[in-house]
């Protein structure tokens, strides 16, 4: 991996990224809570004389590993963000208040600018 990444943040900064990381966290776990809790209920909605089925062995495997492997890709996810969040959050940061400027910057223009043919 490469180790050269940004510069610590400041800690204005930090803490923002901090508090975006924390919604990413809860959001990614409230998702996975409710694929587990979908799952569960599909299971046990389904006549439980489909299950005795070839398919519905297949099927009850397949969704296992669903769970298994959908659940081991987001705590995956949680701890790369964790390693890397200075450097992820600080550019979604670095962009979200350029991007702020710009519109502050663009409301404050005059509104006959906007009607003028040749304006940028």
């Amino acid at each position: 991996m490469e180790q050269n990444r940004t510069k610590a943040l400041d800690p204005a900064t930090a803490a923002r990224a901090e508090a975006m990381h924390a919604r990413d966290r809860w959001s990614a776990l409230a998702i996975l809570i409710m694929l587990w809790a979908t799952l569960i209920y599909t299971y046990a909605a389904v006549p439980h004389g489909f299950l005795q089925a070839p398919i519905g062995i297949v099927l009850t495997i397949s969704g296992a590993l669903l769970l298994i492997f959908n659940t081991s890709s987001v705590f995956a996810m949680l701890a790369h963000y964790r390693e890397d969040r200075d450097h992820i959050y600080g550019q979604d940061l670095h962009n979200l208040d350029l991007n702020r400027q710009r519109l502050r910057d663009l409301s404050l223009r005059p509104a006959h600018v906007d009607t003028d043919p040749g304006a940028p």
